[in-house]
Order: C-alpha cells, then sequence, then structure tokens
C-alpha cells in the first residue's frame, strides 16, 4: 500500500449546499460493502394487499428503506456515513404522473447531510415505470466503503 492509502477515507467532493456529493473516490486497500435493493416493510399490517396505505407514501418508504439498509450496514461493521454510491428506484404514486422525489429527499436528507452523520454519497435518482409488488414505489441500493 502507498502512502497509507488504507487508512484514509473516501473523498467525497461536491458543493456543501448539495444533498449529494458529485463525486466520490475510494482509496485503494478500502473494504468494500454492496447492499442489494433493498424494499419496504408493511407499514400496515390490517392494510390489504393493494392498498395505497399498506407500504405508506414515498417518504415512509424511503425512511423504512433506509433504517434497513442502516442495519445490514451495521451487521458488516459500517454505517450510512460509509455509503459512497446510491441508487434509487421511484415509482410514480398511483394517479401521479411522476414520482414524488420531494418525499423521498425528505427521508433521505434524515440520514445524510446532517449535523450528527455529514457524508453524503454520489447518487442516482429514476423514476422507473413499477418494480416487482405493485405496492412497492421504492427501492434503494447503496455501496458503502471504508
Amino acid at each position: 500500500m502507498l502512502g497509507g492509502a488504507a487508512s484514509a477515507a473516501p473523498t467525497r467532493i461536491g458543493t456543501p449546499e448539495a444533498p449529494i456529493a458529485g463525486s466520490v473516490s475510494v482509496p485503494p486497500g478500502s473494504r468494500i460493502v454492496y447492499v442489494s435493493g433493498t424494499v419496504p416493510d408493511i407499514l400496515d399490517e390490517k392494510a390489504p394487499v393493494g392498498a395505497p396505505g399498506r407500504y405508506g407514501d414515498t417518504e415512509a418508504q424511503t425512511r423504512s428503506i433506509l433504517a434497513k439498509i442502516d442495519k445490514a450496514l451495521a451487521a458488516q461493521g459500517l454505517g450510512m456515513g460509509d455509503v459512497v454510491m446510491m441508487r434509487v428506484f421511484l415509482v410514480a404514486p398511483p394517479g401521479q404522473p411522476k414520482m414524488d422525489f420531494a418525499g423521498m429527499m425528505k427521508a433521505y436528507r434524515e440520514r445524510f447531510g446532517t449535523a450528527a452523520q455529514p457524508n453524503k454519497p454520489a447518487r442516482t435518482t429514476v423514476q422507473i415505470a413499477g418494480l416487482y409488488d405493485p405496492d412497492f414505489l421504492v427501492e434503494i441500493e447503496v455501496t458503502a466503503a471504508r
């Protein structure tokens, strides 16, 4: 290893006010963990399959997913501050022509770029036609490095 690069943290480049990093460089020797696409837990067990509230809106689903990702990373000895790349797949809510980007961002901003956890990942957010469960509005996958 050259110059102790393995002990260096990833370098995040971007404007301070941006919610994401424009780019993230991971130094050689870093441990990299990939978390597969994650979908939300059921929010309302009593809601019938297909009911809009079963998994919640985009904000609630994003919050659920980020909690699950946090738990998956913790099992690997990492945390949300170690996320270097995030891919967000959003489906437009029923009856809406576009994805609820604002709802996703509200939950996202609770976990990234905060005083408690200032790191921000590079990120891609796209609208897709649907996910395998028609009630899912969000799926997120991440790459973390330390």
